[in-house]
């Protein structure tokens, strides 16, 4: 099923977040279990069929202990602090 249309912001700022994690999905000094959080967070924004608030809401519970991850290398750490600020001014 195809993703829902929003507001132009929006759209926006979720293409900014799938372009994020995408790019984290092929950097090769990510480990994998990060990368299987970021492929996740990718299939939740592909479905959507949450308002865009929710949405925001749980990818950024999803991604947010990865900062918090000793293994996580640090552009890495710094990707998921963009994406959390990309999320973080979404509401409904």
């Amino acid at each position: 099923m195809p993703r829902k249309q929003f507001n132009e912001t929006i759209e926006k700022a979720f293409k900014g977040v799938e372009s994020l994690l995408n790019g984290m999905l092929k950097d090769r000094s990510v480990p994998r279990n990060i990368k299987r959080v970021a492929q996740r967070a990718i299939e939740i924004l592909d479905k959507a069929e949450e308002t865009p608030g929710i949405l925001a809401s749980n990818i950024m519970y999803l991604i947010g202990d990865l900062s918090m991850d000793p293994n996580i290398p640090f552009a890495s750490r710094t990707t998921i602090y963009r994406i959390i600020a990309l999320l973080e001014n979404i509401k409904d």
